[in-house]
């Protein structure tokens, strides 16, 4: 019974932990420019004292409509190391895969 009760115990703390250990989705806003090749997309001037750039690593979004537009972008975060070589990924201080876009204005500062 000990056994059972310790096995019990170990794989719910190994749930626990993978669930944790997931990204959270977070919010950012600022203006949507187009990167450097076809179908790219970066988000420049964003608001608050974080980065300032967000290159788009993917999105289910019809983003094409929204460049030049200020837009809120929800998503996790993807550590650079796993995207900087990648030429199809602007350049940014911080990147994201993107779960939702929401148009806030249709101008940019």
């Amino acid at each position: 019974m000990k056994r059972v009760s310790a096995a019990v115990l170990v794989l719910s703390f190994a749930l626990a932990f993978s669930v944790s250990a997931q990204p959270k989705e977070h919010s950012m806003t600022g203006c949507l420019q187009k990167g450097a090749e076809p179908d790219t997309y970066m988000v420049s001037d964003v608001e608050g004292k974080g980065p300032k750039t967000i290159g788009i690593v993917s999105n289910t979004a019809n983003l094409a409509p929204h460049v030049g537009h200020k837009i809120e972008v929800t998503g996790t975060a993807v550590p650079a190391k796993e995207v900087e070589a990648d030429k199809n990924i602007p350049k940014a201080d911080h990147y994201m895969k993107l779960t939702a876009v929401k148009m806030i204005s249709a101008t940019c500062p």
